[in-house]
């Protein structure tokens, strides 16, 4: 089972994640540095724990991406197929 997360630390990442989609990577130090510039956080635990969820937000969403494109190719890889016979 995972960590349970306030509610706050919850909106306030999905809020930064949608304001600056290009900012945030899955590396966890480059979005706390990047969270320390951009927000004004004064507890280093809040900030550390934003930026462990933006982590797993941008993770997922790539992960999301992938699955689609994967997909995408196994869809036009069998058209092709069907078309050649």
């Amino acid at each position: 089972m995972g960590k349970v997360r306030p509610e706050k630390v919850k909106k306030v990442a999905r809020e930064l994640v949608k304001r600056y989609p290009e900012q945030f990577s899955t590396d966890f130090e480059a979005n706390k540095k990047f969270l320390g510039s951009v927000a004004l956080i004064y507890s280093s635990k809040l900030r550390n724990q934003i930026a462990g969820y933006v982590t797993r937000l941008v993770a997922i969403s790539k992960a999301a991406e992938a699955e689609e494109a994967a997909e995408g190719a196994e869809q036009a890889v069998g058209e092709e197929d069907e078309s050649s016979e």
